[in-house]
């Protein structure tokens, strides 16, 4: 193995925002170490799987890359290999089973110790567990101390763009859905000090962030007790809607029955706040949210929905599914899709269920649809989504939106020719409401929000073309033809501002 002046280290990550997040805190405690990042497992001394346990496919992944890099092993026994997260703190044992040259397992409550823990397999060439405690191996205090929420020096090129970023604002969840192995892999649920929460949001304002995204297993369940004074989420957020230099918060994802019309009040007024919200159903079937323990019906869901959307006028809403859960019936599931036909959700993330060892489905209830009967509906479910998204979508048309610029769309970006900032590509972003936007600019746009006139739209994506303050004047005194807002049809293309 290649060996550079200083360490190196590869990192892959599987699963949620909040695995990226923790990779991101990883490698920037071993930068501070004296590691670099490489996207080259050859040429790592160090190799890392950030993992997740969420669905069987994603576990089948991990495995699938630990025989991949198991050569590397062979041929330089130096090497470090670890899995990390969900993985590691639910399948410590079975993991070194399967992959048995595996030398190190660390779990999601200790990542703060991975540079200590690699060192000591470096120095000892023995394998090395850190994993928190199991809720039923100690009381909630001692197994809320062994879950760490830490948060090292940050990695700027880590992050989604260099003007994004997430914030972990909670670990853990105590809603013990049936189907979901969260509790156990990330342990109580636990709220950040809000001091911490804006201190951290300010750092990365100071480092060029624009938008930061607010995580948490059940974000809106965020509350902190300091004494007689309680902070919630829409506390947190309105603490930090006046760092200047912010320009967009996020948060993600919300649980059904902790929306609170405090919440919906601040994402109405304060502007920074993205007018955007995710709440999973999971199914619109009472029976099927009984057996998930969800512990609020499709009814309660609606009027929810219904709620969120007379508050926020305008909100856009997306959601989760699972289909073939334990016991859906036909019947069961068509009350799924009546849900989202009804529902008209922005999107919607369709998954098949998937038996999870340790879960309490997997101990009451058989896994008794079959398997091309999930696809059959994940399929179904998907095709009315589709249409949904679709009209959401083609309602965009001939509206004047911001747009944060995110970078290069997929299909520019995988020219390989570099092009001069001053050349028009094809760049993309996403606005105040979420929606993607893919529209013709130079390469200065990206990290700015620009004022994108929509022309076109797909079930998932927007297209249009940025305008001036020229073409916006002619909208509003009703100019130009083909749209109601009256905006011209086609923006003169030498109008793009050049910042």
């Amino acid at each position: 193995m290649k060996k550079a002046h200083k360490p190196r280290v590869y990192i892959e990550t599987v699963g949620c925002q909040m695995n990226v997040l923790d990779s991101e805190l990883v490698i920037g405690a071993l930068r501070q170490h004296g590691y670099e990042l490489t996207d080259s497992p050859a040429e790592a001394d160090v190799l890392l799987f950030n993992t997740c346990s969420v669905r069987e496919h994603a576990e089948e992944k991990t495995y699938s890359a630990l025989g991949r890099v198991r050569h590397l092993k062979r041929r330089h026994p130096e090497a470090v290999i670890g899995v990390l997260g969900c993985m590691a703190q639910k399948d410590q044992e079975l993991i070194r089973q399967r992959a048995p040259y595996v030398d190190l397992v660390v779990g999601t409550g200790q990542l703060a110790a991975v540079p200590e823990l690699v060192a000591q397999v470096q120095a000892t060439r023995q394998p090395q567990i850190a994993v928190s405690l199991g809720r039923a191996d100690a009381g909630r205090e001692e197994v809320e101390a062994s879950f760490i929420s830490y948060d090292p020096v940050r990695d700027p090129s880590m992050r989604p763009t260099p003007f994004q970023a997430y914030v972990r604002i909670q670990i853990g969840c105590d809603k013990f859905c049936t189907y979901c192995v969260v509790p156990s892999t990330r342990g109580p649920e636990q709220s950040r000090p809000p001091q911490h929460i804006w201190n951290e949001v300010r750092q990365l304002v100071d480092q060029g962030c624009k938008e930061v995204t607010l995580l948490g297993q059940t974000v809106n369940s965020y509350f902190y007790r300091q004494g007689d004074r309680g902070t919630r989420l829409s506390d947190l957020i309105a603490g930090m809607h006046d760092i200047r230099g912010l320009e967009r918060i996020k948060f993600v994802t919300n649980y059904p029955k902790d929306m609170t019309d405090d919440l919906l009040d601040a994402v109405r007024a304060l502007p920074k706040v993205v007018k955007y919200l995710h709440v999973p159903a999971q199914s619109g079937c009472d029976e099927v949210l009984r057996r998930m323990k969800r512990n609020y019906t499709a009814a309660y869901y609606m009027d929810m929905l219904a709620r969120c959307r007379e508050r926020v006028p305008g909100v856009a809403v997306s959601s989760d599914f699972i289909v073939g859960f334990c016991g859906e019936t036909e019947e069961s599931f068509q009350k799924s899709v009546e849900m989202v036909r009804s529902a008209r959700f922005k999107n919607s993330f369709i998954f098949k269920y998937s038996e999870r060892a340790g879960t309490k489905a997997a101990e009451r209830y058989a896994d008794d649809v079959p398997e091309e009967v999930k696809k059959r509906r994940n399929n179904d479910l998907l095709a009315v989504q589709n249409e949904n998204s679709r009209l959401d979508h083609r309602a965009q048309v001939g509206r004047i939106v911001e747009v944060l610029v995110e970078g290069p769309s997929r299909m520019a970006a995988k020219m390989a020719t570099p092009v001069a900032d001053s050349t028009i590509v094809q760049l993309t972003g996403r606005t105040m409401t979420d929606h993607i936007v893919v529209f013709d600019g130079t390469r200065r746009l990206i990290g700015q929000i620009v004022r994108v006139a929509v022309e076109d739209a797909s079930p998932f994506t927007l297209y249009g073309m940025v305008v001036t303050d020229d073409v916006v004047n002619a909208a509003v005194v009703g100019e130009g033809e083909g749209s109601p807002q009256g905006w011209p049809r086609r923006p003169n293309r030498y109008s793009l501002p050049m910042v």
